[in-house]
């Protein structure tokens, strides 16, 4: 008995630590976008792990789940691009948009709403949402390790091989993939700190990094140790500025998103690794989103944009993490670099991106379980899973999964599979898309 309690908290923080490693690029690449709006970027890193370990820590202990709360990808770039430099809001008026957007939440959760919205959901609609942010996953891994490039005729291409990175990546990846197919313990792990030794001469010995390394010649780089945290963004929401007429509609849209960001994200997990009830939807749903409504809250008080749950939170999920011991060890790795954020530009995009490019392949699995020959299940599904990577937006691919599942299922005289939740999805979709 005690060996398997302490096989369980091995395999459980080794977890939390592959999914830490999977989610920790958000304190770089979030005070990135978010002090474009003019927010000093060494406190948005403050306000960014505030959130990261706040919010996962409380997934842990409360809703006991394995899934990582951090700053939404996407969320960050409404925020920046859209409320701010867009509309013209201040970014504390912006803070203070996701703070109501929070108390939304708040109130949905504790009535339940959102859970209702999740058991509304079609089956043949989750299984595309796992898949579909499998999808996104993988090709932000691609991405990110330069393997795949901006290209002016095609929008996207096949980044040059004849680069180091680009080689150290496909490596790095080789290894990786063999090390999981072999059932080697911590796979994830082992596989990126291998690729972040294999990157460390790049740009010193040989190759060069600044292609995909914001113009660094180095791939791997060391810049301190040791550096204080800027509490500067605390406290800075103007909650009454925020509230005026005009601003209703961006507290609407960061609800929305995030709605359905958390909503998707909970399914899709839990889809992929069977971690579902005896109704088949997610385990401590309403707790989960709970978690996820005071820590958008939180966000907004500490400065930062909404919180949410990872998709990448599927890297330790698949190194066997089934509790909330996972996340509190993620949780907790954060903390250090609220000191100790310059040892971050240590481990390179090529290696933390393997896990992602992985993790999205283990998350087709779900489409075994679509009726594929039936048109009306069949096309919403793919519009869901295609859009998700296409439009970078996980929002988009399931608005358009809602809208087209609807359409077909009116027109092909199945109205009994249109619930009343199912259409107040679908304005609330067009809504959105109107804004």
């Amino acid at each position: 008995m005690l060996k398997a309690n302490r096989k369980f908290i091995q395999t459980e923080i080794l977890a939390g630590i592959s999914s830490f490693l999977a989610t920790f690029y958000i304190i770089i690449v979030n005070p990135s976008i978010l002090s474009e709006t003019g927010m000093p970027f060494s406190a948005v890193v403050t306000s960014t792990v505030l959130v990261c370990s706040f919010g996962s820590i409380a997934m842990g202990i409360y809703a006991k789940n394995p899934f990582v709360i951090a700053p939404g990808m996407g969320l960050n770039a409404f925020f920046t691009y859209t409320a701010v430099l867009g509309l013209g809001l201040s970014y504390e008026a912006a803070l203070g948009a996701v703070f109501w957007a929070g108390v939304l939440f708040l109130i949905l959760s504790l009535f339940k709403v959102r859970d209702t919205i999740v058991r509304s959901i079609p089956y043949a609609l989750r299984y595309a949402i796992a898949a579909g942010i499998g999808l996104f996953i993988c090709f932000i891994g691609f991405q990110n390790a330069g393997f795949i490039v901006d290209d002016a005729a095609t929008l996207v291409g096949l980044g040059s091989l004849k680069e180091t990175t680009c080689q150290t990546f496909l490596a790095g990846l080789a290894i990786t993939a063999i090390l999981i197919s072999r059932k080697v313990t911590g796979a994830m792990v082992i596989g990126i700190l291998l690729t972040t030794i294999l990157a460390w001469p790049i740009g010193r010995w040989w190759g060069d990094a600044s292609l995909i390394n914001s113009g660094l010649p180095t791939l791997v780089n060391y810049t301190g140790v040791f550096a204080l945290p800027d509490f500067s963004m605390l406290f800075k929401a103007d909650l009454i500025g925020s509230m005026k007429y005009s601003f209703l509609p961006v507290i609407f849209v960061f609800a929305f998103t995030d709605l359905f960001d958390s909503l998707s994200t909970f399914v899709g997990l839990s889809e992929a690794a069977g971690y579902k009830d005896v109704e088949g939807n997610p385990k401590n749903l309403k707790k989960s989103l709970l978690v996820d409504a005071v820590t958008t809250m939180f966000s907004g008080l500490v400065g930062t944009s909404s919180g949410t749950a990872y998709i990448e939170s599927a890297v330790g999920i698949r190194e066997g993490g089934k509790s909330g011991l996972t996340a509190i060890t993620a949780g907790l790795l954060f903390l250090p670099f609220l000191f100790f954020s310059p040892l971050l530009s240590i481990v390179p995009s090529i290696a933390s991106s393997i896990a992602l490019v992985l993790v999205g392949s283990f998350m087709m699995k779900p489409l075994t379980k679509i009726p594929w020959s039936s048109p009306d299940e069949a096309i919403p599904v793919f519009f869901t899973m295609i859009l998700m990577p296409l439009t970078y937006s996980i929002t988009t691919g399931i608005i358009f999964g809602f809208l087209s599942w609807t359409l077909l299922k009116l027109v092909t005289g199945k109205t009994k599979e249109i619930n009343p939740v199912l259409v107040l999805i679908n304005l609330l979709s067009l809504l959105y898309l109107w804004f």
